[in-house]
Order: structure tokens, then sequence, then C-alpha cells
């Protein structure tokens, strides 16, 4: 099975850190982010896609040195990034399993939770946050399972904690059938790919026991103290 990174925006919210460097690059304990994200897939996925186009060619040259997978593409988003569906359909052609799993490169997942996401057919990684209002909570039918996100709610909308979508998903190549209108922001975004599939296939939640999202130079300071490897390696 694939594995994809969506790894190619600008970073503008990690601004200055990322004038120079790509935000997969920034240092986390010593290792890139990109790494952290290369480790949380391997014994999982067979191959890995990276999606790049802000600095590419110094993802390009990490990936030639590291030694995690040696079986990887690079597939440039262009010709400039226009979401993260956009960017899953730049993947398309370079694809070989029908099943795949696509992960946020400025986040990141336990082994364990992208263990259990790689078993469902389609499937959306999920956690209960008390600041949910941040992120995108999943809202589910009856049976559990995914209907859609309602992205940055109101904090008094939903019991705290509420279930949010933290950037991991299992796919299979029936979601390129899914063509839903760009965003507000004239983007293609991946959770409207995976609502629309979800009209008619099931998309199951699966739980994740641990999520690190790095958005914003503080929350990259903060987790300098948090123990990355035991919370990512873990099984």
């Amino acid at each position: 099975m694939d594995g994809i990174i969506l790894a190619a925006g600008h970073g503008k919210r990690m601004r200055p850190l990322t004038l120079e460097s790509p935000k997969p690059l920034l240092q986390l304990r010593n290792r890139p982010l990109l790494e952290w994200s290369l480790r949380s897939l391997c014994g999982i996925v067979r191959r890995v896609l990276v999606v790049v186009n802000y600095r590419k060619e110094q993802i390009a040259a990490f990936m030639a040195t590291q030694r995690i997978f040696t079986d990887y593409a690079l597939v440039e988003q262009q010709p400039t990034p226009l979401g993260t569906g956009h960017a899953l359909r730049c993947c398309q052609p370079h694809l070989r399993s029908e099943d795949f799993l696509v992960i946020n490169g400025d986040d990141l997942f336990p082994r364990a939770g992208l263990l259990a996401l790689s078993r469902a057919g389609y499937g959306i990684l999920s956690m209960r946050r008390a600041d949910y209002s941040r992120y995108g909570v999943i809202q589910r039918d009856d049976k559990g399972d995914f209907m859609r996100i309602d992205e940055k709610p109101p904090a008094e909308r939903y019991p705290s904690p509420a279930l949010c979508s933290i950037g991991a998903y299992k796919l299979q190549s029936g979601i390129f059938d899914s063509e839903p209108p760009a965003s507000a922001r004239g983007e293609v975004e991946l959770t409207d790919m995976v609502t629309a599939i979800a009209r008619r296939q099931r998309v199951e939640v699966v739980d994740s026991p641990w999520w690190l999202p790095i958005g914003d130079p503080e929350a990259l300071a903060a987790a300098q103290a948090v123990d990355v490897m035991r919370h990512l390696l873990a099984l």
C-alpha cells in the first residue's frame, strides 16, 4: 500500500522559520518533521509519495539521504498548491495501489493510530479535543460513521471534548470520482472529497491515541519537550 505525505505548503503560519526552509524540514528534537512522518508510516506502507512545491529542492535532497523508505517518489503540486484535494489529485497518476494512506505533513501521528486506520476501507483518523473550535468537528451518522466536518465551529456548539478530524485518511481510488466544488478559499479540499465519498461509501471514524499538531512557531517550541519517539512508535 502507498502512503502520501502532504508537504507542499509555504508554511506561512510558521514564518519567519520557513523563510529559508520548507516546513517539513524544520527540526523537532533534532530530527526534521518529515523524518518523523516517514517513521510513523514505516512498516504500514511500502512506498511513499511526498507532495512538494515550496523549496522542493531541499526536500528532494533530504529524501535522497534518508534511509527509512527506499521506494518513494516526489510529486510536485503544480502550478501552485491549490488545496489538499488538489494535492491528492496530483498524486493519482503516481499511485500503484488501490488503497492508500494520506497524512498531513505538519501533524505527527502514532503508528498505532495509522495502523488501525490502514485496516479501514475508507477511514478518517480522529481524536477528542477540548479546543475543538480550532479544528474540524466530525459529524457522524446513527452507525457512528463519518458524514461531514464542521470546520472551526463556535466553542459552545458541542459538548467538550468534541471528536475532531486530525488530518489522516485511509482512501481508495474511488475517491477520485468525487469532484466537490472549490471552497470559499478557491481551493479543492480533501475533507470535501471525503464528505462526497461518504454519501455512497462507508467512511469509518478511527480513534487515535495521540496526535501532535504543529501549526506555528509556538507549537513547534512547545513540542520540543514532548517524548515524540515514545508516542509515535508505540504499538
